[in-house]
């Protein structure tokens, strides 16, 4: 499964807004859990979210989610905290996903 960034405005010391981006990824064969495998603020995060597009990755905004997620190691498995929140997000991009081939399907 490619990368899901997570996304969240954040405040820089001039009060300005920067993005923040956290990119997962999971893969039931091989890991016990998601795992961060890309974070950025400011220019790397537009970076994350551009590649995600580019590649027609799913995003999902969520600054507590972000922020969280922002503090995990990278190829860090998420925390317990955050499973709820990552399983629904997970969900949602395969319920999309099925309901896409299954319109596709005569």
């Amino acid at each position: 499964m490619p990368p899901r960034p997570t996304i969240a405005p954040q405040r820089d010391a001039s009060g300005e807004s920067r993005p923040l981006a956290v990119a997962l990824k999971y893969d039931r064969a091989v890991d016990e859990a998601p795992r961060v495998v890309a974070k950025g603020e400011g220019y790397h995060a537009e970076q994350i979210i551009d590649l995600a597009r580019a590649h027609g990755v799913t995003i999902k905004q969520d600054s507590d989610l972000a922020n969280l997620l922002a503090a995990v190691p990278l190829d860090a498995p998420i925390p317990v905290e955050a499973y709820i929140a990552v399983t629904e997000i997970l969900a949602y991009i395969y319920s999309r996903r099925f309901a896409g081939n299954q319109q596709d399907t005569p």
